[in-house]
């Protein structure tokens, strides 16, 4: 049997390929209004911040239960967005900078604590630090159908408030006007960013999860100029990145799902620069060659005409 038709028949590989891909699409959806809210820093602090959540999870239950981790890494990114919104709201300190600081804060406290369990002599602490890089290798049927589930959510919230969510990316302040809940719906979208992040820390881990959220949507804005389009090619540029990613891994010998994931991202979003339509580099070389050839043809034609009437 060939390796290829081994890996799509493998049902752990299965698995992973489904969770991973579903993980691509949910982060690229959610993630193209946290890039066009100039949040793209959002991700990588909350994914930071998930981590002493998981810890204290550990520590209280003394299992690696993935639901139990899921639960303490999400009131941990809660506790952080919460965090931010009150830095910047009753402080000087602009946005950039409360991220900075709870994502620094929030990932000492993490370290700290993981330190802690590998050195207590708890025998069930084995792999814990995995969730820091990540190992999609080790997730169960079960963990995909939670998976599932919560991508099934985000994708769900965010067409029913697309609208919503769209006039809040571009004018928070006319939205504010005609009686919308600004707060509370940017409040919304950190929320579902935290849950995103907490579906990937699994697969990808905290340190890279924030690259899955922001390059697929950054690749899309390259292709279109419609936030519609451009939230649908963020997901499929995400699914693609975890079909791909999987693939590579279980052709391979031991190699990362997760870094392999936001490696294909990454080649998706060089492409993307180089060839997209209109704003790509390519595109741009060839636009400029055009209109100097052009202006040269324009300007032969004016001597040959002013020559003409010299003669």
């Amino acid at each position: 049997m060939s390796t290829a038709l081994y890996i799509w028949l493998d049902p752990n590989v299965q698995w992973i390929l489904f969770g991973s891909m579903l993980l691509g699409l949910s982060s690229g959806v959610i993630g193209s209004f946290a890039y066009l809210r100039k949040q793209s820093l959002m991700g990588d602090a909350l994914s930071h911040a998930a981590l002493p959540g998981v810890c204290i999870a550990f520590m209280l239950s003394g299992s690696k239960s993935i639901g139990l981790f899921l639960l303490g890494a999400a009131v941990a990114g809660v506790i952080a967005t919460f965090g931010i919104g009150f830095i910047t709201r009753n402080s000087r300190v602009k946005q950039d900078a409360a991220l900075a600081i709870v994502l620094t804060v929030f990932f000492g406290i993490g370290i700290v604590l993981l330190t802690r369990i590998q050195h207590s002599g708890n025998g069930n602490q084995s792999g814990l630090d995995k969730f820091l890089f990540g190992q999609a290798a080790s997730m169960m049927l079960s963990d995909v159908m939670i998976m599932a589930a919560i991508s099934l959510v985000l994708v769900t919230v965010c067409s029913l408030l697309f609208k919503e969510f769209k006039l809040l990316s571009f004018d928070p302040g006319f939205a504010r006007g005609i009686g919308y809940p600004v707060a509370f719906m940017d409040q919304l979208i950190m929320f579902l960013i935290v849950v995103a992040v907490v579906v990937g820390i699994q697969a990808v881990g905290v340190v890279l999860m924030s690259a899955l959220l922001i390059t697929p949507a950054v690749s899309a804005r390259y292709w279109t100029e419609k936030l519609g389009m451009m939230v649908v090619l963020a997901g499929l540029f995400g699914a693609l990145s975890g079909l791909i990613g999987t693939f590579i891994s279980a052709s391979g010998n031991n190699l990362p799902t997760g870094p392999l994931t936001v490696l294909v991202a990454t080649a998706v979003f060089a492409l993307s620069v180089a060839a997209a339509p209109r704003r790509g580099v390519i595109s741009k070389l060839l636009l400029r060659a055009s209109v100097r050839t052009q202006v040269r043809r324009e300007q032969a034609e004016v001597s040959g005409e002013r020559r003409n009437r010299a003669v």
